[in-house]
C-alpha cells in the first residue's frame, strides 16, 4: 500500500514500543491540526490486544461551541462524523504505518462537556508482548502520577 501524504514511516520496532503510544498521540493531534484547523490540547493512546484507543481532549472550534450552547449537539456530531469518514483512510494509514499492523475497522465519536474525541482502531491480530508491557507500564506510571509515553500535552 502506498504511503498516504504525511504518514510516518517505517513502523516502530518492538524494542521501541515504549515510544509508540506517544508517536500515535502526536500523529493523531498533528492530523487534527492539519486537516481540521485546530487540534486537541491533550491526547493519550492505549493499545490493548487487538485494538487501539486514542482519547483527545479539547480542540473544538468556536463555531462548534456556539452550536453546542444552542443545543445543536447532534449537528456538531453529524459534521464531525462526516469529517472522520473523509479522514478514515488517512488515519488508518497512519496507524498501520506506525504499528506495522493491519487495521480492519475504525470508529470515531465526539463527546461534549467535557469535549472529548475518541478514536478506536481494531487490528486483525493481538498485541505483541512488548506492547502489552508498555501499556501496563503506562497505566502504572499514571497511577503513581508520572506522565506516561502515550500522554501528549499541547498548547493551543
Amino acid at each position: 500500500m502506498p504511503n498516504p501524504a504525511g504518514v510516518p514511516s517505517p513502523a516502530f520496532e518492538e524494542s521501541e514500543s515504549y515510544d509508540l503510544l506517544a508517536a500515535i498521540s502526536r500523529e493523531m493531534v498533528h492530523a487534527m491540526k492539519k486537516y481540521y484547523g485546530k487540534g486537541p490540547v491533550k491526547a493519550k493512546s492505549y493499545l490493548m490486544d487487538d485494538f487501539l484507543l486514542v482519547i483527545m481532549r479539547e480542540g473544538q472550534l468556536v463555531a462548534e461551541d456556539t452550536m453546542v450552547e444552542a443545543g445543536r449537539e447532534n449537528t456538531v456530531r453529524q459534521f464531525r462524523q462526516e469529517f472522520q469518514n473523509e479522514m478514515a483512510e488517512r488515519l488508518v494509514g497512519t496507524i498501520e504505518q506506525l504499528t506495522g499492523r493491519n487495521v480492519v475497522a475504525y470508529q470515531s465519536q465526539v463527546l461534549f462537556n467535557p469535549h472529548i474525541v475518541c478514536e478506536l482502531f481494531f487490528f486483525d491480530d493481538d498485541l505483541p508482548d512488548p506492547a502489552v508491557r508498555q501499556t501496563i507500564a503506562a497505566l502504572t506510571d499514571r497511577e503513581r502520577g508520572v506522565a506516561s509515553a502515550g500522554d501528549v500535552n499541547l498548547s493551543v
